[in-house]
């Protein structure tokens, strides 16, 4: 059985976090001066960083968070998760469910929506509680907050609709 996932979806969504990031808070377009202000984030301080490290990790923490989205976005895991994860070993009736519903709302526009909801319940909160107590304003709050709303979204369209 083939499994419910186009391997190459995940690194695809993986680095498409970075794009989305280089947009979101480039500062001549998108949210990277205000990012900076609220941040309290100068130019010489993003200078000094070791940027193949930085981007190095980041790739990782999106791989990782490809592999999870891929839980909420793909609902054909859970069918696969109820035979633990050895469709070859499934009853005929696994076999007969997912004939009937192996393509069933593997969409981009489902992929984005689930990736949406993904970032409102679970990154704006985690930001927001992060933020509050480093005494961050709305602004920061919101602006790293859309960047992983919209980029979970992006990640889950690609990660679904694949």
């Amino acid at each position: 059985m083939e499994l419910p996932i186009n391997p190459i979806a995940i690194p695809i969504a993986a680095v498409a976090a970075l794009f989305v990031g280089a947009l979101w808070y480039n500062p001549k377009f998108g949210f990277g001066i205000a990012w900076m202000r609220e941040s309290g984030m100068t130019e010489e301080r993003i200078k000094s960083g070791n940027i193949a490290t930085i981007f190095g990790l980041t790739l990782v923490f999106a791989t990782m968070l490809s592999f999870l989205l891929m839980q909420f976005t793909n609902h054909q895991w859970g069918a696969l998760s109820m035979v633990g994860a050895e469709p070859e070993l499934a009853k005929p009736s696994f076999e007969a469910f997912m004939a009937d519903y192996g393509d069933t709302f593997r969409t981009f526009k489902h992929g984005a929506l689930h990736g949406a909801m993904f970032g409102i319940l679970g990154a704006l909160p985690i930001i927001g509680t992060i933020a509050l107590f480093e005494r961050k304003s709305a602004k920061y709050i919101f602006i790293n907050s859309g960047y992983w709303i919209v980029t979970l979204a992006v990640m889950g369209s690609i990660i679904c609709g694949m």
